[in-house]
């Protein structure tokens, strides 16, 4: 169930986008040459929120979203939109979830209480990793030193600045795009490069 604090999120969730898209929160990047990465995407795995292993060879041929998300932000709602926008182009994307507590304590809970909310208030059922760091230190998940590590992708360094900054990744494993945490998933600027083949 939502706490108070979530439910008040919720509502304030129109006014904190408009608010945060003009900052450095609404940025987006984008990879000057579709050159191959250095380190391919594809070697790459992580754990489901489960325990499960999790493959990232099994994405080939599919454009993928990873966000970094929690339970607690102003941002919560896009869990909404991510799922939206994962039945919406489920052909052709993948969206993978990785909950973090590394922004001002806002994931305080455990792997099964995580995904419990997201399926209760967002009816969630795109892939969620186990709970991890996502911020450049030494505990930084692998597949988050990858994204934003130039050496490794190609070209990108930014790391995530908030919760529910979004990573695009081709169909042949290039990372295309960072958008912002106040970037909406449904914007334009990510639909735009789910509609190109």
């Amino acid at each position: 169930m939502a706490s108070f604090r979530q439910k008040l999120l919720k509502l304030l969730y129109p006014l904190i986008m408009r608010l945060s898209k003009s900052g450095s929160r609404g940025k987006v990047l984008e990879s000057p040459k579709p050159a191959a990465a250095p380190v391919p995407f594809y070697q790459l795995d992580s754990q489901l929120n489960n325990g499960q292993a999790f493959s990232f060879e099994a994405l080939k041929g599919k454009k993928v979203l990873l966000v970094n998300t929690a339970s607690n932000c102003g941002y919560t709602n896009q869990y909404e939109e991510l799922q939206q926008l994962s039945e919406q182009y489920a052909d052709q994307l993948v969206v993978l979830g990785f909950p973090a507590n590394d922004f001002a304590e806002q994931e305080k809970a455990d792997d099964k209480t995580i995904e419990q909310f997201c399926q209760v208030n967002f009816g969630v059922s795109f892939p969620l990793m186990k709970k991890s760091v996502v911020v450049k230190q030494p505990q930084q998940h692998p597949v988050y030193q990858w994204l934003s590590d130039a050496r490794r992708n190609g070209w990108n360094e930014q790391a995530p600045d908030w919760n529910f900054s979004k990573y695009l990744i081709s169909e042949d494993g290039r990372l295309t795009h960072y958008f912002g945490p106040a970037v909406s998933p449904l914007s334009e600027a990510v639909t735009n490069q789910l509609a190109r083949r």
